[in-house]
């Protein structure tokens, strides 16, 4: 059965008073940040995670969902893969464009399905059975989980330019998305959202979400970016302003951007190094994506790969001097690279994913400027027990969950249980990074 609520910004008075924002120190079994490393108790922290965006998603799926779950939280924790960057929901419906998360924990502005949040409580409550711990991200800048593309469109900005639809140019969607930066009432629904979100009290554990150890971090968003140059000044604005709001509300947990880098700003270092030198924003973040960057051409990912390698280093180490200089740790939260040729299917052998995942993982390790602030790594990500459909590439109604969003060649970043070779190189850095 379907619950749904509105909510209103009323009711949160005194919510920061309940949930202990004070400036009281954290409970144990918080992640906290401590120059440029995290520490758990006490402890250094460091990790190799999986993006897990549909994780809560499992769990409104019935007995089978919450079993599948439960099977991939084994097999993750049992190879040493102990934290999930997870989506907190999608929105909006679907209005027939079938490649976007068909489950949206707000279906309409400000009205919110329960179905979803309980399903967030029980993977939650499974983590914490795990000792396991999530980073959440509460929107995206991206139309796969509806995004700041449906705030625009609940507040009669028309014709938003969707990838799979006719027409669909680069250059229109910058100019869309750019508009979010400037509408007053789309940022409020953010807030709004936000302020529902942390508000939660666990419907399974009774555990507050403020006060909940099994999350590690929010993230303000998915990959944030201004768009257009332009933007810059007022997506600087909106991102301190949400900092804020989420630091007002929940002091206990780290808070971090979701962002991919200078790549996100034209190459524009200093908005990166802004959004981050932040005292609200407690670590700093980086994806890298060589196939949607053009690091190599079409399917000649063996031919490119030496470039490949050399560019992501230097991509990491651009990043890692920043983060040495605002003396916070950096997490490498998204990457990825296709199977050998593209090819999409589970027998596809998966040799330059691995040598990248290597050469990606052994930057942490010694005594360099990397390993001194690269406190963990994301790989993208984890596609578990589901399989591609045979002569199918996208995702349709019905379908399993796996990595790759609905708009995405499903199998395309998806590492599966199956991937042995894929996971002895994750098993080999689990070891030595911990």
């Amino acid at each position: 059965m379907n619950k749904f609520f509105r909510w209103s910004g009323a009711a949160v008075v005194g919510l920061a008073l309940a949930t202990g924002a004070l400036g009281a120190p954290a409970p144990a079994g918080f992640v906290q940040a401590k120059g440029t490393q995290f520490t758990l108790d006490g402890k250094p922290y460091r990790y190799i995670g999986a993006n897990y965006w549909y994780g809560g998603l499992l769990a409104t799926q019935g007995p089978a969902g919450k079993a599948r779950l439960a099977q991939e939280l084994d097999f993750l924790k049992q190879h040493g893969v102990a934290n999930l960057r997870v989506m907190v929901g999608a929105e909006g419906l679907s209005s027939g464009y079938q490649y976007r998360v068909l489950q949206p924990l707000q279906p309409t502005q400000g009205q919110f399905d329960e179905n979803i949040m309980a399903g967030l409580d029980y993977l939650l409550a499974e983590l914490g059975k795990r000792q396991m711990k999530a980073v959440l991200h509460f929107t995206n800048t991206w139309e796969w989980s509806g995004g700041l593309g449906q705030y625009l469109e609940w507040n009669n900005y028309t014709g938003q330019p969707l990838p799979k639809n006719p027409g669909y140019t680069w250059d229109k969607y910058r100019a869309y998305i750019a508009q979010f930066y400037g509408c007053a009432p789309c940022q409020d629904a953010v807030a709004t959202y936000i302020r529902y979100v942390l508000a939660r009290t666990n419907s399974l554990t009774g555990q507050r979400y403020t006060a909940d150890p099994a999350i590690m971090a929010w993230e303000i968003i998915n990959e944030p970016r201004p768009m257009l140059p332009a933007a810059n000044p007022a997506f600087e604005a909106w991102m301190r302003q949400t900092a804020a709001l989420v630091k007002s509300i929940d002091p206990n947990h780290l808070l971090t951007t979701g962002s991919e880098g200078v790549m996100a700003y034209d190459g524009d270092q200093g908005v990166f190094e802004r959004l981050h030198a932040d005292p609200h924003i407690d670590y700093l973040t980086i994806h890298i994506w060589p196939k949607n960057w053009g690091w190599f051409r079409d399917t000649a990912t063996a031919q490119g790969f030496p470039a490949v390698l050399a560019r992501t280093k230097a991509y990491v180490d651009q990043h890692v001097a920043v983060a040495a200089r605002l003396r916070k740790p950096l997490v490498v939260e998204e990457f990825g690279l296709p199977r050998d040729g593209q090819v999409f299917t589970l027998g596809a052998p998966t040799a330059l994913r691995d040598q990248y995942y290597g050469a990606l993982f052994g930057m942490a390790k010694g005594n360099t400027p990397a390993s001194r602030v690269i406190a963990g790594y994301n790989f993208w990500a984890f596609g578990g027990a589901a399989r591609p459909v045979s002569g199918q590439v996208f995702w349709k109604p019905g379908d399993a969950y796996m990595g790759d969003p609905g708009g995405e060649e499903q199998g395309l970043n998806s590492v599966f249980d199956a991937d042995q070779s894929t996971w002895a190189v994750i098993d080999q850095y689990t070891k030595t990074l911990r």
